[in-house]
């Protein structure tokens, strides 16, 4: 099993080369803390915060995922060059139908560093 690393709160990390190594690898959930039932509802994904990642031929984001739970609900691949071999943040939007409440958890891979996993969202449906 691969090793799943997770997004450190940077204000407690000094060195300013750590914070960027965890931000850019870090996803990050942007959705509505609302949504309703049966409708459409956009979730973006975004993998670093304040830093961009690379994107190198040996170095990249191959993927991110959306987790509902245990349950995959959606994934995105890449493939080195997608954003033109520079540095940048990768962002996805989902368009999900979700028919309950949801615990949503985005994972996004980078070729050199492993899995790197966001905090949980929690959002209503009604």
């Amino acid at each position: 099993m691969p090793k799943i690393n997770r997004y450190v709160d940077i204000d407690t990390v000094e060195r300013e080369t750590r914070k960027d190594y965890i931000d850019r690898h870090s996803p990050f959930i942007h959705c509505e803390a609302n949504a309703k039932a049966g409708e459409k509802f956009a979730v973006t994904v975004m993998v670093g915060n304040e830093y961009a990642h690379p994107d190198d031929f040996d170095h990249f984001i191959s993927n991110v995922a959306l987790y509902n739970g245990e349950i995959l609900l959606a994934r995105a691949d890449f493939v080195p060059g997608t954003l033109a071999n520079t540095k940048t943040k990768v962002e996805v939007t989902f368009n999900i139908v979700p028919t309950k409440k949801m615990k949503l958890v985005a994972q996004s891979y980078c070729t050199k560093h492993g899995v790197w996993e966001s905090d949980p969202v929690k959002v209503e449906v009604n």
